[in-house]
């Protein structure tokens, strides 16, 4: 069974074009356009923690919970992402889903809720989460199983809105 700390080795960060490609969807929220990325994609604000920049990320929803709102997203490259160390250093902080922002407070999932998120986004998304598992390295067989176990070694946080904070569904 994998240990979130000790994962098999995760692919580093892309660089050149693909870090272009990869950061594409930031430029499309900043000129408005996040909306295009459907409810599957949502931009983070973060802090640097060693710099104290603004820093931004957009990150895949694993699942979203429009009554609280809430959404869980996944660290795929581990523990040592920037995004995810930073929300460690302070898990206070923005998001915006479509068009909308939300103060979040971040909460850092254990291991057996990573294993019931893994197993529940494989069934609804089979390929993309083969392919999402080689690409971290993660050895899985198509089974629930071992999709439990990736999702054991895959850092996830559910990102909380503030109290009062309607969620989408009003504005349907």
């Amino acid at each position: 069974m994998p240990d979130r700390h000790t994962a098999p080795h995760r692919p580093p960060p892309p660089t050149g074009l693909r870090r272009l490609a990869a950061r594409l969807p930031i430029a499309l929220y900043r000129v408005g356009l996040g909306p295009l990325l459907g409810r599957r994609f949502l931009l983070l604000h973060h802090t640097g923690r060693v710099s104290g920049l603004d820093r931004t990320a957009v990150l895949e929803v694993v699942s979203y919970d429009a009554d609280a709102p809430s959404w869980t997203v996944a660290s795929g490259f581990g523990p040592r992402a920037d995004w995810y160390r930073n929300l460690r250093a302070q898990p206070k902080t923005l998001v915006r889903f479509g068009n909308r922002p939300y103060a979040v407070t971040a909460h850092f999932l254990p291991a057996e809720t990573g294993a019931d998120l893994m197993a529940d986004y494989a069934r609804r998304h089979p390929r993309i989460a083969r392919r999402l598992c080689a690409f971290m390295g993660l050895p899985v067989d198509g089974g629930e199983a071992s999709f439990r176990n990736a999702g054991r070694a895959i850092p996830f946080v559910r990102l909380e809105a503030a109290a009062g904070q309607a969620g989408l569904r009003d504005r349907r």
